[in-house]
């Protein structure tokens, strides 16, 4: 948003700045911001209020939530939502518009005169129906009561069109035989206004269609001769209630009637000589707002005093004025539209009401202005640097209490009174880093809380940090956590208190093992330092280099030291490993415990069968409770053999930890009772073949009558 004055009068431009595409990212939008001003400050009031290449036409619906604007190329209209705050619909014509009205209170009824001598009707869904008219139109106006429709053009006639019947009405023929460029019907009594090419208003009745009275604007002192000029005529007409009048000319006037009189009763030039393109009353001010393809004129009247002014730098082709609000929008001869805010012509509309905010906003913190080129001085310093024989001169300038003086002649003059300036400066600085490097050379005692000592420890340690990586985040946490408000509870309230014995603390406690034993090592070398390093300095060594030097030369070698550190943090990083899969490994076999702890003990096994020995490759298990016997000294093809004889062959198992060769006895004479009990089975099956009579023979002796005679 840009902010200008003019007549004391502010004006926000709200399109300016830099417009950006839909598809840019937002990480990309959050960096043009950062580095251009111009788009951190725009405001983009409604997105893609633009056309391709121009605007001609831009209307307010009569409710005002619809913004409809016409341009080129190709020719299109556009529909903008206010309550979106966007584009609603765009459609595209066959030819260009050169004017468009709405009849109904939002979009569903639109007309368009295009520039092939065609008239557009349009409803909601698209276009409705299309007819032509005899000459090339220039304007158009409807009127309400009759629904007539009048197209202006190239001739002496003015087309009517009754709406409501869908026929053509009789033209009304001036007598003045010339073009038409532009009409308008008063809102009071219906009467129809056109202005000429040649200079002529002419009034028509529109119940009888006759010519009621013309008026010749083309005064002799408006007049100017000379082949270099254009012909006079009018090009805008505009009624502001049942007599006031406002005309337009082609040479930059605007005259004010009283229809009652032939004469205006007030003459606005613009001082451009160019065509009067847009004329506007606004009846809360009574103001008119006039615009040419240059500039925007506003002004009283009835006095014609210039209330402000608006010129963009582009051609102007219209106007549109929201009514009731001081926002206005311009059609321009770029794709640009304009959006121009000026809150003293009225508040803005509902739909953006957040721009009366930020218009306070920004009259409230008005700055005054910075001199950066000057310097500001009092008399007193003036008498300091030798410069008060400049009073009255142009070098000086009268301010307030003092003057101002260019920031050159300050810093001259301010050289040649102080020139040991600069080494009592150098004193300073040294004395003050040799100060600050001596404070951090002593060892400082460190005030831990009482709850989390340790984690406290980590953050005020500083002999913690030995590698660049966290000396650079503490360079980025400057603030001591123990005294902010946000984490004073986590040293100070025992709930926060952390828990050592947990299994994410432990599978954590190599490392945190590693720093405290690399803290132990440095305050180690620190201490051992301090007793070699604690001589008396010679009275003499008064230098302030000399001393620096060797303040210099201690932390170069605390660096070396640091470097020698960095050198070994590979194996570090491998001893850490190690440790931590040690102690997850300690975690997992406390777990594995305590689920055994938590299984119900197995039942005890029945006695249909036990494992009486196991043989491996590496020996022979036996059952915890039986004795060895005296087989274990005979060799084991004699064992496996005898063990064969009384039990068959034995059986082998294989299992993912090698061959085991398992041998199950059946105690209780249980291969007795298998015989036994096979040779009761054979018997039975024997029994029950002699019982047993098969109906084979009765079948056959069945007579079977469906099968018939053989």
């Amino acid at each position: 948003m840009q902010t200008f004055t003019s007549n004391d009068v502010k004006v926000y431009n709200l399109s300016a700045g830099k417009s950006l595409p839909n598809w840019i990212t937002d990480r990309k939008r959050r960096q043009m911001e950062k580095t251009d001003v111009n788009i951190r400050r725009r405001i983009e009031l409604i997105q893609d209020f633009e056309m391709p290449e121009v605007s001609n036409c831009i209307r307010v619906s009569p409710d005002g939530q619809y913004i409809l604007a016409s341009g080129a190329y190709k020719p299109r209209v556009r529909c903008y939502d206010t309550q979106e705050m966007s584009m609603k619909f765009e459609r595209c014509m066959d030819a260009e518009i050169v004017k468009f009205l709405v009849l109904s209170q939002d979009y569903s009824k639109l007309i368009f005169l295009h520039s092939d001598r065609f008239v557009e009707f349009h409803a909601q869904y698209g276009k409705y129906y299309r007819v032509r008219i005899p000459k090339f139109g220039r304007d158009l106006a409807y009127q309400t009561e009759l629904c007539h429709l009048y197209v202006v053009g190239a001739s002496n006639e003015v087309y009517r069109m009754n709406l409501e019947e869908g026929k053509f009405m009789p033209s009304l023929a001036s007598t003045l035989k010339t073009e038409l460029n532009s009409i308008d019907i008063n809102p009071v009594h219906q009467l129809v206004i056109t202005g000429t090419a040649d200079g002529h208003v002419e009034a028509w009745d529109p119940r009888s269609g006759k010519s009621e009275g013309i008026i010749n604007c083309a005064l002799p002192e408006l007049i100017q001769d000379g082949p270099s000029h254009a012909p006079f005529g009018v090009t805008k007409v505009k009624f502001k209630d049942g007599l006031n009048l406002a005309v337009g000319t082609s040479t930059g006037q605007v005259l004010l009637y009283d229809i009652r009189s032939p004469k205006p009763y007030y003459i606005k030039d613009h001082n451009y000589g160019l065509p009067i393109r847009s004329i506007d009353f606004l009846p809360d001010q009574d103001y008119i707002a006039s615009m040419d393809t240059k500039i925007l004129k506003i002004w009283e009247r009835e006095s014609g005093k210039a209330v402000t002014s608006v010129e963009p730098g582009s051609d102007l082709n219209d106007l549109c004025i929201v009514p009731h609000t001081g926002l206005m929008f311009m059609a321009t001869e770029a794709p640009k539209m304009l959006s121009y805010f000026i809150p003293s012509l009225g508040p803005a509309p509902k739909w953006c009401a957040f721009l009366d905010n930020m218009t306070e906003e920004l009259e409230e913190s008005a700055e005054t202005a910075i001199y950066d080129d000057y310097k500001f001085l009092t008399a007193d310093e003036l008498d300091a640097l030798g410069l008060s024989d400049l009073i009255g001169t142009s070098l000086l300038r009268a301010y307030m209490h003092g003057f101002f003086v260019d920031v050159r002649l300050y810093r001259k003059a301010k050289s040649i009174v102080e020139p040991f300036n600069h080494q009592e400066y150098r004193k300073q600085k040294i004395t003050e880093k040799l100060v600050a490097e001596q404070t951090e050379s002593r060892v400082q005692t460190i005030k831990l809380p009482k709850v989390n000592a340790a984690l406290a420890r980590k953050f005020l340690d500083p002999t913690v940090l030995q590698d660049e990586k966290s000396k650079r985040k503490a360079k980025l946490v400057s603030t001591n956590p123990l005294e902010d408000d946000r984490f004073k509870a986590l040293f100070s309230n025992p709930a926060f208190e952390v828990d050592t014995t947990t299994d994410e603390y432990r599978l954590l406690n190599p490392l945190v093992s590693k720093m405290d034993r690399r803290r132990e090592t440095v305050a180690a070398e620190n201490v051992a330092e301090q007793d070699t390093g604690e001589e008396p300095l010679d009275d003499e060594v008064e230098d302030v280099d000399a001393a620096l030097a060797s303040v210099r030369a201690e932390a170069e070698g605390r660096r070396q030291r640091t470097r020698d550190d960095s050198a070994e943090s590979s194996d570090d990083d491998r001893e850490w490993v190690t440790e931590r899969r040690k102690q997850h490994r300690l975690i997992e076999g406390e777990k594995a415990q305590a689920a055994a702890r938590r299984r119900p003990k197995p039942a005890a096994p029945s006695g249909r069968g036990r494992v009486m020995e196991v043989e491996t490759d590496a020996g022979r298990y036996r059952g915890m409770n039986k004795p060895l016997s005296k087989a274990n000294s005979r060799t084991l093809e004699s064992r496996l053999a005898a063990e064969e004889s009384r039990h068959g062959a034995a059986e082998s198992v294989q299992l993912p930890g090698g061959n085991r060769q398992m041998t199950f006895s059946m105690g209780g004479g249980s291969g007795k009772r298998f015989e036994r009990s096979r040779e009761e089975s054979a018997q039975h099956l024997a029994e029950r073949r002699k019982l047993h009579r098969s109906g084979r023979p009765i079948e056959s002796r069945m007579k079977k009558p469906w099968k018939g005679k053989k």
